[in-house]
This record gives C-alpha cells, sequence and structure tokens, in this order.
C-alpha cells in the first residue's frame, strides 16, 4: 500500500523544526479525540455506518485505497444535503477530546516539545473541533497539517486533498520523512489509530496504536499483520509517562517498543 514516488502536495507544509530533540506528531480523528469525526458525519449525515465499515475493511485489506473510500464516505454526507457548516456545528457539539490529551500537551509545550496534528481530515473542521476543545490560544498553537475542503456555490462540498495522486489522500509520511534527512534528526513520536496512519506507520521512532472498546482497532491490526513495532494506548494519560522516560534518558526508544 506505499507510493514509491514522492508525491506532489497541492497544500503548503510548515517549516520542519529543525533545533528540536523531540517532535510529536499526531492523528486527529479517533486518536486525539474520542471518535472519529469523519466516521460519526458518515454513520449519522451519509450513507451510514455498514458501508462505512465496509469500506474500511476494503483498505486493510489493500483492495480499495484510502482516497477513493474517503471520498466516497463524504461525499455520501454532502449528497444528503448536509452543508459544510451544519457539519462543523454537529462536530462542534458532538466530538470531545481524550480525557489525557490537555495535560500532554501541556507538558510537550512545557518541555519544547512541537505537537503537530497530521490527519488525513480537513483542516477547517479540525480547527474548528480543536479551538473548542482546548481553548483558541492553544489551538493556534499547534500545526495542523491535513488536507482541506472545497465548498461550491450550490452548498455541495468536497475535499481536497494535499496528495490527490496518492492512494492515501495525504501521505502523512511525508509529514515524518524530511526529519530523517537532518543532520541531528530528532526522536519522533506518533499517535495513530486506523487506516489513514497506515502511510506513516513503519517512520516514526515511537509509534503509540491506540486501542478502541468498539473493536475498530484497524491500525493495531495493521502493525501486527506487517510486524511493525508499537505501543498500544488508550488515552494520552498512559501514553505521557513512557514519553517523559525516554525525553529523561530513563528508556531508550528500544527499551520502548522491545521486540516485535
Amino acid at each position: 500500500m506505499a507510493d514509491t514516488l514522492v508525491p506532489e502536495s497541492t497544500l503548503p507544509y510548515p517549516p520542519v523544526h529543525k533545533d528540536k530533540k523531540f517532535v510529536v506528531l499526531s492523528d486527529w480523528d479517533g486518536t486525539i479525540t474520542t471518535r472519529d469525526s469523519n466516521d460519526y458525519m458518515t454513520d449519522n449525515l451519509g450513507f451510514g455506518k455498514e458501508k462505512r465499515r465496509e469500506g474500511n475493511l476494503e483498505i486493510l485489506s489493500g483492495r480499495a485505497t484510502f482516497r477513493d473510500a474517503f471520498r466516497e464516505m463524504l461525499e455520501s454526507v454532502s449528497a444528503n444535503g448536509h452543508t459544510f457548516e451544519e457539519c462543523k456545528t454537529l462536530l462542534r457539539r458532538d466530538i470531545k477530546l481524550d480525557s489525557g490529551f490537555k495535560d500532554f500537551y501541556a507538558w510537550c509545550k512545557a518541555n519544547d516539545i512541537p505537537v503537530i496534528i497530521v490527519s488525513s481530515g480537513m483542516a477547517p473542521i479540525i480547527r474548528a473541533v480543536l479551538s473548542k476543545l482546548v481553548g483558541e490560544e492553544d489551538a493556534s498553537e499547534i500545526e495542523i497539517i491535513a488536507n482541506d475542503a472545497i465548498v461550491h456555490p450550490n452548498g455541495r462540498w468536497e475535499i481536497k486533498y494535499r496528495h490527490p495522486s496518492s492512494g492515501f489522500g495525504h501521505d502523512k509520511s511525508q509529514a515524518i520523512l524530511p526529519y530523517g534527512d537532518l543532520v541531528e534528526p530528532p526522536t519522533l513520536f506518533f499517535f495513530g489509530d486506523g487506516v489513514s496512519d497506515i502511510s506513516a506507520a513503519k517512520h516514526a521512532d515511537v509509534l503509540f496504536v491506540k486501542t478502541k472498546d468498539d473493536g475498530e482497532n484497524d491500525l493495531a491490526a495493521y502493525c501486527t499483520r506487517e510486524g511493525i513495532r508499537h505501543v498500544l494506548f488508550d488515552d494520552f494519560a498512559k501514553a505521557l509517562p513512557v514519553v517523559q522516560a525516554v525525553v529523561r534518558g530513563e528508556k531508550s526508544v528500544e527499551d520502548v517498543v522491545g521486540a516485535v
């Protein structure tokens, strides 16, 4: 499921943090939040959970690309007459923050560790929900690398992919790989949970994979199948001590990820 060529980006990237020893990159939907906003829209406003899960499993098996299946999900919401502003309002009301994220972010901020959201969702929705959940000040300081949205005059809307030539739509590895080219690369922590994180999974120094009670643990299944070492966590309060141990030099990356 990997693209061999570097995909051209239709959207700009923030500068690489060249002077940092540690960098945190995290998926947004279902990782920093307790539920995936795009799944929530699709299940409640689009073609429903059953068809959405069929698409997720097709992606996991390699029979469909994330780009195409995800576009179909979102198109089903727009086709049902739900405007982009309506969707933002719904998600600001219903999407909740991981209970440990605020403390995790506060510790990273206090220790000069950038936290960057790397998402296959749409930046305008992420920014709208993030500002409600963590406040305008912190939200303005968190970089977001994501897709965008196009809203048409008739009210219909669609996703604008960062990497339309890639089967991922947004190849998250492209947010990680530039750090490896630095003279002194930082230790990279990546947090994810689902099929949208497959492109990033093997490129972080420490990969945290979120587990969910609903059984939709697609990234964990992928990593197990592909032999990608990872650390399971169910909220950021559990992940923080692991990150602290590495940052303080109490544990090495190898200590944390262990053997497959």
